[in-house]
Order: structure tokens, then sequence, then C-alpha cells
């Protein structure tokens, strides 16, 4: 008896997870849509090349683009594309890397920069907005549950 209540407590915690995995993926799916609207109505963009931007301003002396492909987990071709078409436009360059003749570094021109900050600033007020519902209490422990279920994810026990 005592083994089937255990049991049955498993199952309804496996079902509370999934319950809750259905959630998020449905508030992030839904700040995602929102976000790839907004970038294409307000700036004419797409969430793919903000994404890039962002890397390359995070990494002010550029990303090799297997490393930049790596950081966003996305295929060498689809980075190559989006650095070659912010390249067309002046708001990224790409540098040989010296030593190896095969291998460039992409980053961001000043122009870019400043392109990449007016998208940030935006991005950062629809974020807001799609969660503002939370208070500062709640969203800190949000966060700190994330990190906690993502250590398990990668890999660690303990956060």
């Amino acid at each position: 008896m005592i083994g089937q209540a255990r049991e049955t407590g498993a199952q309804d915690l496996s079902k509370d997870r999934l319950r809750l995995w259905l959630r998020l993926l449905k508030l992030t799916s839904g700040i995602e849509a929102e976000l790839r609207r907004n970038l294409r109505e307000v700036h004419d963009t797409t969430l793919p090349r903000f994404d890039v931007m962002a890397a390359l301003a995070r990494h002010p002396d550029g990303l090799r683009m297997s490393d930049l492909s790596s950081y966003l987990r996305v295929s060498n071709g689809n980075i190559t594309g989006i650095v070659d078409r912010l390249t067309e436009e002046g708001l990224a360059l790409r540098v040989a890397v010296p030593g190896d003749r095969r291998a460039q570094t992409a980053r961001l021109t000043a122009r870019g920069r400043e392109v990449f900050d007016r998208l940030a600033a935006d991005h950062e007020v629809w974020i807001d907005a799609a969660l503002g519902a939370l208070d500062a209490a709640e969203i800190a422990t949000m966060a700190r549950l994330a990190k906690r279920a993502q250590s398990r994810e990668d890999g660690n026990e303990h956060p």
C-alpha cells in the first residue's frame, strides 16, 4: 500500500512537471511570437538577425563564425547568411584570423552597434511589458528555479 502511494505520488509529480513544461512553452512561444512581430513591424528585421547582433555586441572583439554558430546553437549556414547581409549593410565586418586562412571573425561595426543599441532598447521594453505582471520577488524566484532546472539539464545536480 505504501509503495503504491509513492508510485501515485511520483506519477502526479510527473504530470505536474508536464503541465509546467506546457505552460512554460506557451509563455515563451507567445513572447517569442510577439518579439518576432515587433522586430518585423518596428525595425523591419528578424529575431535571428537580432540574436546574431546581440551575440556580436557581447563580444566586441568579434567571434569566429564557428563560435558564433555554437554560441547561438544554429548551423554555420544560417549564421553565414545573416552575417553576409549585415556585412553588406555595413553593420558587421569579417576579419581574417591570423594563422588560419580558413577562419574569419565577425564583429559589429560602429554603425552596427548603434543599430543594435536601438533594437536592444526596444527589446527590453517589450520583454518588460510581456513579464509586467511579475514583481521583483517573483522574478527572483522564477530566475532561481529556472537556473536550478537548467543546471540539472546541463548535467550539474547542484546550481
